[in-house]
């Protein structure tokens, strides 16, 4: 049994872990965000959230298509790629924008081969309007996390050679890159699972649904607020017609 004073230990190194600084800022930028360390609450999305995950590849430029799948996924392919997704065997994370749009997904994929059941496979996508603010990194992070806790102990990036930002992050994160050509392997070995990961995991899960809610709750609020503001600008409107 776990003593109690570890378990707050984990528990509170859990919550400061989790207050990384956004990165891809500007020198001055990145010196104050020492100093207010902001966190990117990373939710994992179940098959409920299917459409949107649609959504968010059909967003993707014909550029950013071609990175993320390694050929020129036509509108159908994604949606195909989307319908055979397998929220049961796989785990896909989640960035939302304060509009409640899933503006960086990551697809980690779990083996199904009894030989390699220890090794996932990692895949990542952020919109245009999203980059540079270190939000592939973060999934990553969080991505390799999950792994652990899984009992993974490799994670695999398949990705085209000319795809530097993924194999930057691969690269910082410590994972060995080779290159074949047109494409490149990436893998990374992990340490087991312990304590802090297992906390960290489960003390993230919570803070990303409570933010999603919040921001959940603040959009139906504004979309009401917008509502009430078009009902009286039409009342408005009547009134001066009428008086005409």
């Amino acid at each position: 049994m776990i003593a109690t004073k570890d378990w707050f230990k984990a528990s509170w190194e859990a919550g400061r872990g989790l207050l990384h600084p956004v990165t891809g800022r500007s020198s001055h930028e990145r010196d104050r965000s020492k100093e207010a360390p902001v966190m990117v609450p990373i939710r994992s999305l179940g098959p409920s959230y299917r459409e949107r995950i649609t959504q968010h590849l059909l967003q993707l430029e014909p550029a950013d298509r071609y990175l993320r799948f390694g050929y020129a996924a036509n509108d159908e392919q994604i949606r195909r790629y989307a319908e055979q997704l397998d929220f049961d065997r796989d785990e896909i994370f989640g960035i939302y924008n304060r509009r409640l749009e899933l503006i960086a997904m990551a697809h980690l994929a779990f083996s199904e081969h009894p030989e390699h059941k220890h090794c996932a496979e990692f895949g990542v996508s952020v919109l245009t309007q999203a980059r540079g603010r270190g939000f592939g990194a973060r999934l990553f992070e969080r991505a390799v996390m999950h792994a652990r806790n899984e009992g993974v102990n490799m994670v695999f990036i398949h990705a085209l050679s000319e795809n530097t930002a993924m194999l930057k992050i691969a690269r910082n994160a410590g994972a060995t890159v080779r290159r074949d050509g047109s494409e490149s392997e990436a893998y990374l070995q992990i340490p087991p699972a312990n304590l802090d990961t297992r906390m960290t995991e489960m003390v993230e899960q919570q803070i990303a649904e409570v933010d999603y809610q919040l921001k959940r709750q603040a959009k139906q609020f504004w979309d009401f607020l917008a509502n009430v503001q078009e009902v009286r600008s039409g009342v408005q409107n009547a009134r001066h017609q009428s008086a005409e």
